[in-house]
Parts: C-alpha cells; sequence; structure tokens
C-alpha cells in the first residue's frame, strides 16, 4: 500500500503541473469571464464570488449507510446554480472544477472542529460518484472525480477512481422525484479490487446532495465490499426539486 501511496503522489505531480502548463495555454486562447458581472479574468471574480455563503459551521447528517455529510453552501444561490449548472452541462466546462472545489476546501477551513481526516491520513481515502462509460464519453470528464482530484491534493489523501463503478444507465436525477430517485439508482453501482477499501474510511465525492438517494446507493455497497465508514463529501445541498434546471 505505501508502494501504491508514493507512486499515487508522484502521478499526481507530474499531472498537477501538465494540467497547469495546458490551462496556461487555455487561458490566453479562451480568456475566462464571470459567471456573474462578466468580468474578464476568472469564472467568478472576487465580488461575485463574495456573494456565495460558505458555511462555516458543520451541520451534520448521518443517514444509514453515511456517517457523516460535508457541505460547503446552499444550493439556492443564483450564482452557485449557475457554475454547477455550467460544469454539469452544456458547455462542460472542466476547468470549473478548481473552483467548486475551492468552495469545498474554504468550508472545511472555516469550521470550528476539525474534521479527523484533517489530522489522521492513514485510514482516509477518496472515491468520486462514478459516471456509466457512456455519460462519460458524451461528457468528456467526471465532474465528481475532478472535484475529487482537488480534495486529495489539498487533504494530502488518494484518490481511487477503480473501486467504485457504475453499471447501469439511469435517467438524470434532476428530472425525478424522491421516491423515483431511490428507485432509479437501486442497482446501479458495483465495486471492484475491494481489498484496496477494505477497513478504510472512505471520502464519497460527488457535487451536490438533493435526496441523498445516488450517494446513499453508493455508500451501501461500498460498504459492502468491506469500507469501515462513509463520509460525503459535495459543494453543496440542495432541496428538494431545486436542483432543476
Amino acid at each position: 500500500m505505501e508502494i501504491f501511496t508514493d507512486f499515487y503522489y508522484y502521478s499526481l505531480n507530474i499531472e498537477s503541473m501538465q494540467g497547469k502548463i495546458k490551462s496556461f495555454i487555455f487561458d490566453l486562447i479562451f480568456p475566462k469571464f464571470c459567471l456573474g458581472c462578466q468580468r474578464e479574468g476568472d469564472y467568478l471574480c472576487p465580488d461575485c464570488r463574495a456573494t456565495i455563503e460558505i458555511f462555516s459551521s458543520h451541520q451534520p447528517l448521518k443517514t444509514k449507510h453515511l456517517q457523516d455529510l460535508y457541505f460547503a453552501t446552499d444550493y439556492q444561490n443564483f450564482l452557485l446554480k449557475r457554475l454547477i449548472q455550467k460544469f454539469k452541462y452544456f458547455p462542460f466546462l472542466k476547468e470549473l472544477a478548481p473552483l467548486a472545489s475551492s468552495l469545498i476546501i474554504d468550508h472545511l477551513q472555516l469550521i470550528d472542529n476539525p474534521p479527523e481526516f484533517f489530522k489522521e491520513k492513514k485510514d482516509y481515502l477518496l472515491i468520486p460518484i462514478p459516471l456509466t462509460k457512456k455519460r462519460l464519453k458524451w461528457r468528456g470528464f467526471n465532474q465528481a472525480e475532478e472535484i475529487a482530484k482537488h480534495l486529495g491534493e489539498f487533504l494530502n489523501l488518494p484518490v481511487l477512481n477503480n473501486v467504485l463503478l457504475k453499471k447501469k444507465s439511469s435517467l438524470p436525477q434532476v428530472e425525478l422525484s424522491e421516491r423515483e430517485r431511490k428507485e432509479n439508482v437501486k442497482g446501479s453501482f458495483f465495486f471492484q479490487n475491494e481489498k484496496l477499501i477494505r477497513g478504510k474510511k472512505v471520502i464519497l465525492v460527488d457535487d451536490i446532495y438533493t435526496t441523498g438517494a445516488t450517494m446513499e446507493e453508493a455508500a451501501k455497497i461500498l460498504k459492502e465490499a468491506g469500507a469501515k465508514e462513509i463520509i460525503g463529501m459535495v459543494v453543496a445541498k440542495a432541496k428538494a426539486g431545486s436542483d432543476r434546471i
């Protein structure tokens, strides 16, 4: 496991350097404009970003399979909705991943009692909610995986993308009721390489938590694979129905 971890962080450093070079070139060709005021420079200028309230306290949420849930803000904010929708839907701005991740990081740094995974690294790892191969090909990237990469760098924790997989295509959750969402994701996930998570504490990463159906189903599968504990981590928590486009 130690060799795996060293190789992971070496690969992460190389990938990070390559990503910065690509980002620099991309910014020269396609400059960024604020999603709020259209000011050139970034996808959210400091003034517009300040309108997104980052929670300074942790609001515990425990479910049948989740030990807890960390969420940075409320999905009601107009700019936050725009950010997530442009990240997940056309034009699929993968470049929004660092910004989305930074909201979670800000929240983790603001809360009074730092989470255990700030100090204890040994038993923790990050796993993003996966997409089906078909949907991944259509979008070009998995938004949860991109968020997890940046969180992994900040928390100094490994990200595993080859354990939790999605085998069943399902309707977009955003279009369904709470009861329909639960039925829609039932049996969607499976696991492999369970030895990598047996006895570990998993931080399950996604963009939005609404009814919790997707994360609950994924957490159940990871528990069956031998994970000791599952903690959810998302950018924002939404009320049922408020995540619709």
